[in-house]
């Protein structure tokens, strides 16, 4: 698993950490069941504290996208409840849109950047 962390980003770097698992999973590079590495070799291989990674494992079982067992590690799951993700999603998107709408951005711009990105996924997936 190649993590890349920005040291010079605003974004806080158990986010970072947390948004590349979260695309690693949508680009099948991290499958279901999959046991990713334990907070201190996370720690060790990207040269971060160990508390980060232990965060930002934290912020992902919240989400319903890993489970932690003292034995197992880090397990990768996807909580099914479909309904629930959604209403997550819109609330994410609400903040999102209605920037875009304030910078006079179109229905059909933010159409085609979800479909560009989809697409990468895709084409993620390929390689």
């Amino acid at each position: 698993m190649l993590i890349e962390i920005d040291f010079n980003s605003d974004e806080a770097i158990y986010i970072q950490l947390r948004n590349q698992i979260i695309m690693g999973i949508a680009t099948e590079r991290i499958h279901v069941g999959d046991t990713l590495p334990s907070v201190r070799q996370m720690a060790d291989i990207i040269g971060i504290n160990m508390h980060t990674v232990n965060k930002a494992y934290s912020v992902l079982r919240e989400e319903g996208l890993l489970t932690l067992d003292r034995r197992k590690g880090a397990i990768v799951v996807i909580d099914c409840d479909k309904a629930k993700a959604l209403e997550e999603m819109k609330d994410s998107l609400r903040i999102v849109l209605a920037r875009g709408r304030c910078k006079n951005i179109t229905c059909e711009e933010i159409h085609e950047l979800i479909d560009e990105i989809f697409k990468e996924y895709d084409q993620r997936r390929r390689l």
